[in-house]
Parts: structure tokens; sequence; C-alpha cells
């Protein structure tokens, strides 16, 4: 194991990689939680989902663990999933079988893009600060999306303003308050495993307050999958709204997963002598082997996850961190009943902290250039005030453009960003 992994090379142990594993595992676990509650929104069965979730984080962050030797997990990411539920399916109307396809299509793409190193040329070419326009976007299109499935922000039947504030001193409501400040001070307090432990403190106040359903048992056979496995839709495959959600999915993913890549690497002091993450090409093809099996299996895109810094701060350094998350993540597979019972007024804390994680990268972007500042602005403000992702960056891209071009500054617009513009164009000029 030891020559494996390098673990003397590395200044490690076994026992320092397996706490980091268990660590990692602890800060990621809700997304057992949250995927199936998002995805079950577009019509996928709860229960299938928090098996294909698992399954998919299991072989995704195994390939990383063995096959890369990094100590990233893999999992469906936030933002993808809203993405799938929230956009494709509630919003562009389409099947939940449709959006599977596209996942498919997806982590296929990103095979070949990965073995002609194609993905890492096209995140060169995009705009850095709508990249980061992207994460902050997302992170308040998340906390949206929490605070409304738990009842706190709603939209009022007089119509007198588009949102307002709901019950929050009963209910769901009050229960996620409740939930939001214990996960944010256990978060403050740098408790392992905030958001995990948050939701399950949650949880348990909520039995006596009768929002949550007790658990009619507590071990159990997975979930079968049999409702979204290989359920596939071709006869749209060809559409222009394929086009735009497989370019939207292929977007998110690659500053989501290259992103979390360099900066979990830089935490822990893994790049080389040039700036690069050591063995990155097998680790973006592990994420496209995770997303291409969790199509399959029946999830949104599988992408690294952020929390992955967790476990590289408990020690981790080789992939036996990686090895060690998977192997949790297949215990929690037999406590499908406990993770079945969480409602959304629990996962609201969830979403909101992690909607605060993610915006973190506002304070990178340059706010001084307004050719720079405007289009970052428009892609964040428009992803919760349209309720929609990709519209998102379709403000932002476009402005972009328009700035640039306008402003005497079309140097800076890269060729791949001028196709990218077009593309969104002719989606509001076509559909």
């Amino acid at each position: 194991m030891d020559k494996f992994f390098r673990l003397k090379e590395n200044n490690t142990n076994v026992r320092t990689e397996v706490v980091a594993g268990i660590t990692t595992f602890m800060t990621m676990a809700y997304i057992l939680i949250v995927n199936p509650s998002i995805l079950s929104a577009a019509g996928m069965d709860q229960g299938a989902v928090f098996t294909a979730t698992a399954v998919s984080a299991i072989i995704g962050t195994l390939i990383t663990g063995l096959y890369a030797k990094l100590p990233f997990a893999q999992a469906p990411g936030m933002g993808l999933n809203a993405f799938f539920a929230f956009t494709v399916v509630l919003g562009m109307g389409y099947s939940y079988q449709f959006a599977l396809t596209a996942v498919l299509l997806e982590g296929l793409i990103f095979i070949l893009l990965t073995i002609f190193n194609v993905r890492e040329a096209i995140v060169d070419s995009i705009p850095a600060n709508i990249k980061k326009a992207i994460s902050v976007g997302i992170g308040l299109f998340i906390a949206l999306i929490g605070l409304e499935g738990a009842g706190i922000v709603v939209h009022p039947t007089d119509g007198g303003t588009i949102v307002s504030l709901g019950n929050i001193i009963s209910g769901p409501g009050l229960l996620a308050i409740i939930g939001i400040v214990i996960t944010g001070i256990l978060v403050a307090r740098k408790v392992k495993g905030a958001l995990f432990l948050g939701m399950v403190i949650t949880t348990v106040i909520g039995i006596p307050m009768g929002v949550t359903p007790m658990p009619e048992s507590i071990v159990s056979m997975p979930p079968s999958i049999s409702s979204t496995f290989m359920q596939f839709e071709w006869h749209n495959i060809f559409s222009f709204d394929m086009v735009i959600v497989l370019f939207t999915l292929l977007f998110m993913d690659m500053f989501d997963t290259i992103g979390t890549l360099v900066g979990v690497a830089t935490k822990a002091k893994m790049l080389d002598e040039n700036g690069r993450v050591p063995n990155i090409k097998k680790a973006l093809f592990a994420d496209a082997i995770g997303t291409t099996v969790g199509a399959c299996l029946g999830t949104s895109t599988v992408s690294t996850f952020v929390e992955s810094a967790a476990g590289v701060a408990e020690g981790g350094r080789t992939g036996l961190t990686a090895v060690a998350t998977a192997a949790m993540f297949g215990i929690a597979l037999f406590f499908a009943p406990l993770f079945g019972v969480i409602t959304p007024a629990v996962t609201a804390s969830a979403l909101v902290i992690v909607g605060l994680f993610m915006i973190e990268t506002i304070k990178e972007i340059d706010l001084e250039d307004y050719t720079e500042a405007v289009p970052a602005f428009l892609t964040i403000i428009m992803m919760p005030f349209a309720y929609s992702i990709s519209d998102g960056i379709v403000f932002g891209v476009i402005s972009y453009i328009a700035l640039k071009l306008f402003t005497g500054k079309y140097k800076d617009i890269s060729f791949t960003t001028v196709i990218v513009g077009i593309i969104f164009v002719l989606k509001f000029i076509l559909v």
C-alpha cells in the first residue's frame, strides 16, 4: 500500500489518509440528502437518486484515488443538479430523461476532450471574471432554492410583489431558520462535517415540531434504481435546446472541476514547478467517467468536490484519502431510510451555507474595469432573478462581448468567446 500510494514520499501514513477520507466524506455527505431532494423536483424517485448519487460518487472517487492517485472526491455537483432540475426540466419543459441524455452526452464528450487535452485549452479561453461570476451566481441561485423549498421565501398569492417572506414563526420555515443558524455556528466554529451535522441536528429538532417524519427503519438494502437506470430520450438529441443544454453543462462542469482541482492542490502544496496539478489529465478523466456512469444510473453531472479541501486540511495527500471517502459512501448506501426522512426544511440549511461558500470568488472579480464588472454582475444577478443558470451565463457572455467591442477592447475577446456568444444569441432568436 505504501509503495502504491507513495505514502512515505508524501510524508503521510495510512491512519492520516483514512481520517482525511472520512473527514472529506463528512463535509460532502450532504449531497446524499440534497441531490435527491433537488432532482425529485424534476419528477425523479428520491430513493433511486439516492442510490445513483452514492454509487456514482463511489466510482468517480475510486478512479480518482486508484488511477489519478489524488486525494479528491467526486459526486454529483451542486449547481449542476439545480440546472438539471430547475432549468432543463421545470424551466424548458423537458423530461428528466432528456436531461439524463444530455448528461450522458456531456460525459462522453468530456472523455474525448480529456483524451485530446481540449478541456484545459477551452477553459483558458473563457474570460476569468465570467468564470468567477458563474460560481457566485450559482451560489445565490442555490440559496434561493433552499429558502423557497423551506417556505422562507414565497410567491405571494395576491401578486403584489414578486417574492415575499413566508411563515418563519412555525412549521418548516421556523425549522429552516433554526437549521441555518445551527449550521452557521458549526461552520464558524470550524466543526468537521458542519453541513452534514447541521442537517442531522435540524432533522432531530424537526421531529417534535412535526416537520420531520420518523423513519420506518434505520438500515436497509439500497433503494432500487430501476426507475432511473438507463432512462434516456433520444428523439430530441439533435434539437437546438440540446445544444444549449449540452454547452451549459460542459461550460459549468469544466470550470467547477478545474477550479476545484487547482484550488485544492494549491492548498495542499501539490502543484508542480510549472503551477500545474499532478496527474490532472487522469483526474479529469475520472470526472468524465463518473459523469457518464452517473447518467446511466440516474443522476446529474459528477464533478470534483471543493469539500475535498477538508480532507487535505486533515493531512490527506494521496489517493488513499479518496479510497477512504469512497468506502464511506459505500457504507452510507445501507442507511437510506435515515436519509429519506430529510425534508426541504432541513436541506435549506446546507443549501444556504453552500451558497455562501460559492460566492467567495466575488472577492476576486475585477470591479474597477466596467467592461469586466458589468458582465460579471449580470451573470450573478440574472441566475436567481431569471431562475436560470444558463440565462445568467447568456447575459454575462453577450454583455462581455458587447462592452469589449464598443469600448475598443476587442482584443480581449477570444475566438471561443465569440462562438459562444453567437450560439447564445441564436438561442434567443430561434427558440
